[in-house]
């Protein structure tokens, strides 16, 4: 076989596949908390045929992918005025930071930078999946479970109804009570890893792998040890360029014609050798 026509071949697979980030990245332009991917090329082996003065003489065989990789960089905030939205501001950390969140049913736990929160029937702040939001849950700020708005822990047993509650910008949960007391219910604690590119996305803005990632210590407050802080009644937005995409959509477009145009011409090529034959 024409080597011409093994590396087109391997480069039309490979381009179609970064056809399939970049329209991954497109479709995801307006995900809440969305981290786009781009994708590298590495050559294959190449095929010694001989070899001069000035070293061997090789042909390549073609090209294959060598890594699909999540750019974590921040995306802008925008207010909702929603009071259980909330975003990661990382520009006062330095690492990139995450709400981490647990299926109460398996009791797996998830990295996601979607803060799009809500509060169920039962007082816990949870993901648009239903996972519940990782962080203090005492008023003392000592044990880690399940963020969880009631009453629990109110000044002297005091058992009136909830009337409302805030978030700072270190996720301490503050909750007001009917008849006006205000106390520290838990806080929201974020998560930075050493290594977030081993980070898995698994849908639902989730990802998995997280002992894989190399946890930062434990979880820790907001705005501290490198964390970000947390920007109430906002949302992290898509961190992808549309513009940037749509020219490397048009670079692997036309990459892919003069592939296809290799083939053909190999093909042709082909076709002539049976001619011969005959």
């Amino acid at each position: 076989m024409l080597l011409s026509l093994e590396s087109s071949v391997t480069a039309l697979d490979q381009f179609q596949e970064s056809i399939d980030v970049i329209g991954n990245n497109i479709a995801n332009v307006n995900t809440v908390g969305f981290k786009s991917s781009t994708s590298d090329f590495e050559d294959t082996f190449s095929q010694t045929v001989g070899s001069n003065a000035t070293g061997p003489m090789q042909v390549g065989t073609g090209v294959a992918t060598s890594s699909i990789t999540t750019d974590f960089t921040e995306g802008s905030i925008t207010g909702t005025g929603v009071p259980t939205d909330m975003a990661i501001n990382d520009q006062t950390g330095g690492n990139t930071s995450f709400f981490l969140v647990k299926d109460p049913t398996t009791g797996t736990e998830y990295a996601t930078r979607d803060g799009e929160f809500s509060v169920d029937k039962s007082g816990y702040l949870i993901n648009s999946a239903g996972l519940r939001v990782q962080g203090y849950t005492d008023a003392g700020l000592t044990t880690l479970g399940d963020v969880q708005i009631n009453n629990t822990g109110a000044p002297n047993g005091d058992t009136s109804p909830v009337a409302n509650y805030t978030f700072s910008a270190d996720g301490t949960v503050t909750v007001q009570l009917d008849d006006g007391t205000d106390f520290t219910r838990g806080q929201i604690l974020l998560q930075s890893f050493a290594e977030p590119s081993q980070l898995t996305k698994v849908g639902d803005n989730l990802f998995s792998g997280l002992t894989a990632a190399g946890p930062l210590a434990t979880p820790g407050v907001a705005g501290t040890e490198g964390l970000g802080t947390i920007v109430t009644g906002s949302l992290e937005l898509s961190n992808v360029d549309l513009a940037s995409q749509m020219t490397d959509l048009i670079t692997v477009q036309r990459a892919y014609e003069a592939n296809t145009k290799v083939v053909t011409t190999s093909d042709e090529i082909l076709q002539d050798l049976i001619n011969m034959k005959r």
